[in-house]
């Protein structure tokens, strides 16, 4: 009997779309999560170039592989305290971790990638997230023979710093401190709110610093550029999962509007101090680091001109938890801050489908402010330490 062509047709066809079904629900299972926060894939992290996309609530993490860390660095080459984790790049866990809703006060449990050294001393090189070359120059040496590699321009973040003897703290390298230095560390940041470092990156620092050594007849230790770019993956992998900022927004009814110069007497009234970013800031008094920020809930950023000439519908509080110390106390005083400025300007405080946010709601923002701010502890990235600031900027 011969086989109708139609009907083949129609039975590839179902086979196909069942297994396409089957893949997409493995996939939904295993939050795979095919895009890095370099590009756009994550909801909640921030884009310093672009006016963000504000929700009242924690963004949720996504799910993803969680690899352990390994430091290429010799186990002596720094001070015990700078030693990096000793565990090779792990496989992929099989685990599958929950992705909370905004309802839930909980983040996804997380392992352990980085050393409890998280560099309180902001100097001290970070294996955990930096490639880091020493350099051992045969007698001390100035800085005047570094200075063309310090000043040396690169895609990610790059730190030169020298000690004077073994075991003395670290000081940055820069025409003005003269040295002699005894040990030099060259140090590129693997990952940041750009994404990872690239090959290409990571291959042009040890090229520069292999170039450096000689000039000061230093021996020096180069790690494998394939497992550093792979060491930078996974990090920007956990950092993508805990990238999370606030916002709360405060929205006149309606059709609704504040004047420019309105919102200007109010905010610096409040202790905002208008920035050349676009936006306001809060600033802490005492240490000079910005709490939480003041944004226009449109993109056109805020300018002394512009708050001159125009209006805007509402305003945004936006608290960057990685970035503070404190997360739960800043987002109290941001949250109070946010209150006062509803009623002073006959406002609304709401969520991103203009939901006006009860006391209840504000509350369960907190929870998970504080659950995020207890999985960066628990990952060694302290809220507002010099690591977090490197890995949040």
């Amino acid at each position: 009997m011969q086989t109708n062509p139609l009907f083949l047709g129609l039975v590839i066809a179902g086979v196909i779309l069942v297994l396409g079904v089957v893949i997409i629900n493995w996939l939904q299972v295993r939050g795979v999560r095919p895009k890095s926060r370099a590009d756009g894939g994550h909801a909640g992290d921030a884009q310093p170039k672009q006016a963000p996309t504000v929700s009242p609530a924690v963004s949720p993490p996504a799910n993803r592989v969680e690899p352990v860390f390994k430091s290429d660095i010799a186990p002596n080459s720094v001070d015990s305290d700078d030693r990096g984790l000793s565990s090779a790049v792990a496989q992929a866990r099989e685990d599958e971790l929950p992705v909370p809703t905004v309802d839930e006060d909980m983040v996804p449990e997380l392992p352990q990638p980085l050393s409890r050294r998280a560099s309180k001393a902001s100097l001290n090189p970070d294996p955990d997230i930096e490639c880091v070359v020493m350099l051992r120059p045969a007698q001390p040496v100035a800085t005047a023979p570094l200075l063309a590699a310090i000043q040396t321009a690169s895609a990610k973040p790059m730190r030169w710093l020298g000690r004077q003897i073994p075991g003395a703290p670290w000081q940055a390298l820069d025409a003005a401190t003269p040295g002699p230095w005894a040990e030099i560390a060259a140090c590129l940041l693997l990952a940041n709110r750009a994404g990872a470092a690239s090959r290409t990156d990571i291959d042009q620092f040890l090229k520069l610093v292999q170039q450096t050594a000689p000039l000061i007849s230093a021996t020096a230790s180069l790690p494998e550029p394939a497992a550093e770019a792979s060491r930078a993956d996974a990090l920007d992998r956990i950092c993508a999962d805990l990238d999370v900022q606030v916002g709360l927004t405060v929205l006149k009814s309606d059709l609704g509007q504040v004047t420019g110069t309105r919102l200007r007497g109010v905010a610096e009234a409040a202790g905002f101090q208008l920035t050349p970013a676009g936006h306001f800031e809060f600033v802490q008094e005492d240490t000079g680091a910005v709490l939480y920020t003041l944004q226009n809930v449109r993109s056109d950023p805020f300018t002394v001109e512009s708050l001159r000439q125009t209006s805007t519908p509402g305003i945004v509080f936006l608290l960057d938890v990685p970035r503070v110390q404190e997360p739960g106390r800043v987002f109290d005083q941001m949250r109070m801050a946010a209150k006062r400025m509803t009623k002073t300007l006959d406002a609304t405080l709401v969520d991103d489908n203009r939901v006006p946010l009860d006391d209840a709601a504000l509350a369960g923002i907190r929870a998970q402010v504080e659950a995020t701010a207890d999985a960066l502890v628990e990952t060694h990235i302290e809220p507002g330490s010099p690591r977090a600031l490197r890995l949040f900027g």
